[in-house]
């Protein structure tokens, strides 16, 4: 897509860029980070906690899987309010990758642990089980040390999807929200019985506080923090330094829309010619009628002025 048509994208969607850097809608952005951490724990650690309090009624794989389609909705009805960061790794990697204020930061997190911790202490009253059921904790037998590896790894990859679809600091749009939700389960599907596949450390340490638990969290604090920072090293050597207004218009799908949008004005041009020409030709046939018939009562001379007679 050219600069020209990067620039000539819909109204509405700059707008959006302009009230996400709004000082004046801060709080829309801290409310819709709270509500969208909100659901992302209550999923997260509510399919664990569902599964121990009835047994055989949620299996590993739908536990896992959920997160990531919780997150792929939540992109796709407030992503454009607050970014959809719902985890502090992630909005720690946009302060550093330079595209999110990092005053912004501190808010934002204060945020996602008010969610994150409402969503467990919800749990822990409507199901009846310990918090500590929806952590996430390392197997038995696995090292400290490879669950944090694994952590590590896990969001280097979640993270670095993240900055390749969003736009800015924004998650936002239906290929984004595929992206990151897709990833989440996948990770989860395959990683999850050695240490949880976090990836979030609210998500992990909200079970943790309700639950007065805290064995390994350092697992899931260092983890996702260092493999964010790798993220954003491994960002700017693929793409350079911010997200552009390129992965804007792709995370929108708005290259297919303004290709799309392209064509309609083409054949509407072309509609228009089609148009013009069929005028310009009546037109043409009513002159030619207008001057035959002159001439057959002798209203016009061979020059086609009018006569002398008259």
């Amino acid at each position: 897509m050219s600069d020209l048509a990067l620039n000539t994208l819909a109204r509405d969607v700059i707008d959006e860029r302009a009230d996400f850097a709004n000082p004046a809608y801060g709080y829309r952005r801290l409310l819709s980070e709270i509500l969208g951490t909100f659901f992302l724990v209550l999923v997260a650690a509510g399919g664990p906690m569902m599964a121990v309090a009835y047994p055989g009624s949620v299996s590993r794989a739908a536990a896992v899987v959920a997160p990531g389609l919780m997150v792929m909705a939540i992109i796709l009805f407030m992503g454009k309010i607050s970014g959809a960061h719902l985890n502090p790794a992630v909005s720690f990697a946009f302060a550093l990758r330079g595209d999110f204020p990092w005053r912004r930061v501190i808010p934002y997190i204060v945020a996602q642990f008010i969610g994150a911790v409402l969503a467990v202490a919800f749990l822990q009253w409507v199901v009846g089980v310990s918090a500590s059921n929806g952590a996430t904790y390392p197997a038995s037998g696995t090292s400290p040390w490879a669950g944090l590896a694994m952590e590590f790894i896990l969001t280097l990859g979640l993270v670095s999807v993240i900055l390749g679809t969003a736009s800015g600091a924004q998650n936002i749009g239906p290929i984004g929200a595929l992206a990151v939700g897709g990833y989440i389960a996948l990770a989860g599907l395959w990683a999850s019985p050695l240490e949880g596949a976090s990836m979030n450390p609210m998500r992990s340490f909200a079970p943790d506080l309700i639950a007065h638990n805290y064995t390994a969290y350092w697992i899931y604090l260092v983890g996702p923090l260092a493999g964010a920072t790798l993220a954003v090293v491994l960002a700017y050597a693929l793409r350079g330094p911010g997200g552009g207004q390129l992965a804007r218009a792709a995370a929108e799908g708005a290259v297919a829309a303004e290709r799309e949008k392209q064509l309609e004005q083409a054949r509407r041009e072309n509609a228009e010619e089609n148009v013009k020409g069929r005028v310009e030709r009546d037109v043409d046939d009513i002159d030619a009628w207008i001057h035959r018939r002159r001439h057959c009562t002798g209203d016009e001379t061979s020059e086609g002025q009018p006569s002398d007679a008259s």
